[in-house]
């Protein structure tokens, strides 16, 4: 089992934790970055069409750990766009041209193949083009779809993000744009602090689950927690402070018979952290962010 931290261990690793990874391993990222743009932007079938190559996941939203320095890139397909919701609305007219799923999948892969060589095909999602010591981490590339969502309540009467189909044929709507966007709200409204304990709470949980104190969990999966965390609760005293109170309030939502974990929402504010299709449950939050209390050294 993971030991319990002292005092000055704790603060030794926050000190540590309190930055991303340095500018050697941010060149290795951004190298990883610019392959994949070159290899979609010389491949011949792709030529002249609406295509947004970007990174997404916690690369792009700087709140990566070095154990967890890979790269999520996707290819976005914006020649055209699936949609749900717009019941009340006019509908767009359904896409009837050459660009399917499986077609986008396919050119995709040959693009990469291209520039690349041998990439890992296997994954129902993206596909990963292996790492090269000292020059690139490990890069995960998703062919993904603009997905656009009707809604009301939204600004504007939608929201928009990418939709991915995999291998199976099932489809995972993302909304990277808006994770990225109110991540960097709230990291300028906590002076920094936000992205800083999101980043401490990744590093506990690689330990942990190293540890076999908890089962591994995705990196996002931190980030989501955190997010729930009112604005002032990290403001108070200094880093030390303000990763405390996170978890206490974490735990309090958690553990509330009132609205609690039901009402918590991802980075992106459209998606409920707790719910169907998701790869956690209020069991696995509990276990890490008790897990990381007792481990950090905040108590029994």
């Amino acid at each position: 089992m993971a030991h319990q931290l002292s005092y000055e261990q704790r603060i030794a690793l926050l000190n540590k934790w309190k930055n991303p990874p340095g500018p050697s391993e941010k060149l290795r990222l951004e190298r990883a970055e610019r392959m994949v743009r070159a290899a979609i932007a010389q491949y011949a079938p792709f030529q002249g069409l609406a295509i947004a190559v970007d990174p997404k996941g916690s690369y792009s939203n700087n709140t990566n750990v070095r154990s967890d320095s890979d790269v999520d890139i996707k290819v976005q397909m914006n020649e055209c766009f699936f949609y749900d919701g717009a019941s009340w609305l006019a509908k767009p007219d359904r896409y009837s041209g050459q660009w399917t799923p499986e077609k986008l999948r396919a050119e995709v892969e040959q693009a990469l193949v291209q520039h690349f060589g041998a990439i890992d095909t296997d994954h129902n999602i993206a596909f990963n083009v292996p790492e090269v010591a000292g020059s690139r981490p490990s890069t995960d590339v998703v062919p993904c779809f603009k997905y656009v969502l009707y809604d009301s309540t939204a600004v504007g009467g939608h929201y928009e993000g990418s939709v991915v189909y995999g291998r199976d044929g099932k489809k995972i709507v993302n909304w990277p744009e808006l994770q990225l966007t109110n991540g960097r709200t709230k990291n300028t409204n906590t002076k920094l602090r936000y992205k800083f304990v999101v980043r401490v709470l990744k590093n506990v949980e690689n330990d942990l689950a190293a540890h076999g104190v908890i089962k591994a969990l995705p990196s996002y999966f931190s980030e989501c927690l955190i997010y729930n965390v009112p604005d002032h609760a990290f403001l108070n005293g200094g880093f030390d402070d303000a990763v405390q109170a996170s978890l206490r309030e974490v735990h309090r939502q958690l553990t509330s018979t009132w609205f609690g974990a039901q009402g918590m929402m991802e980075p992106n504010g459209v998606k409920k952290v707790f719910g169907e299709g998701q790869k956690w449950d209020r069991k696995d939050a509990r276990d890490l962010i008790e897990g990381a209390w007792h481990y950090l050294g905040y108590g029994s």
